[in-house]
């Protein structure tokens, strides 16, 4: 392990949609196969990595409930897209030599490991980078929620939000030419302005076990390595 790591346990949340490229729906195995780039180097370095991946690109409960769908149902279907996401990112980064396992908080044990934190733990103790998919297991929770939660059971020092953008702003710099870029912010600063930098429960999770959270650009070359060093572009939302 390389001492200038400044984040030596760390979990990346993305979003199923950062996988989707260029294309309406799916997945883009160029993105994947960059994303797992980012990850190996991490890696490389040392730290212990574990992973949450959304599933937007594929389905999403709150989408599925808007059109009439049952909640509970749509969000099931939204957790099984996640562990679709996660199977992919695994045989990429198992295609680089990184050992990985995933983890389903819904049993489906023909494909991958159920969660258990402990094993979960070891896991990353003995080099593993660990994909936790399927969410929390239940319905009308949110992936984020799940990383801030999965972070909070595995102990990682920070949370690290891959994003298509280099930290938060106080609107979209993609519609909003003079939008703010922020380089650090309380919780209660995300919270009480709504910056949607990742939903409240996650927030407040967060919050609650001193996780700062790290928004940066998976998509900026070794931008993932710069911030476990403590050095690139991103924002940390942390308790001043």
């Amino acid at each position: 392990m390389q001492p200038d790591l400044k984040y030596r346990r760390v979990l990346l949340k993305i979003s199923g949609e950062a996988l989707m490229g260029a294309r309406d729906y799916g997945l883009d195995p160029d993105v994947v196969a960059r994303i797992a780039d980012e990850i190996k180097s991490v890696h490389a370095l040392g730290a212990q990595v574990c992973v949450v991946i959304g599933g937007g690109n594929i389905f999403r409960g709150v989408s599925g409930a808007a059109v009439g769908m049952e909640r509970a149902s749509a969000d099931y279907m939204g957790m099984l897209a996640t562990v679709i996401n996660s199977l992919a990112m695994q045989n990429e980064l198992e295609r680089r030599g990184i050992p990985t396992r995933v983890q389903s908080a819904i049993s489906m044990q023909s494909v991958c490991e159920p969660y258990i934190r402990r094993r979960a733990v070891r896991h990353l103790e003995k080099g593993r980078v660990v994909i936790f998919g399927a969410g929390t297991g239940n319905p009308f929770f949110t992936t984020d929620t799940a990383a801030a939660l999965r972070a909070s059971e595995m102990g990682c020092d920070a949370l690290l939000k891959a994003t298509k953008v280099d930290g938060v702003y106080d609107a979209d710099p993609m519609r909003v030419p003079g939008a703010k870029r922020f380089e650090r912010l309380t919780y209660h600063d995300v919270l009480a302005r709504d910056l949607q930098v990742m939903d409240a429960a996650a927030v407040s999770l967060a919050r609650e076990n001193c996780i700062p959270i790290l928004v940066f650009s998976i998509f900026e070359s070794g931008g993932f390595a710069d911030v476990v060093r403590g050095r690139g572009r991103f924002t940390i939302v942390a308790d001043a």
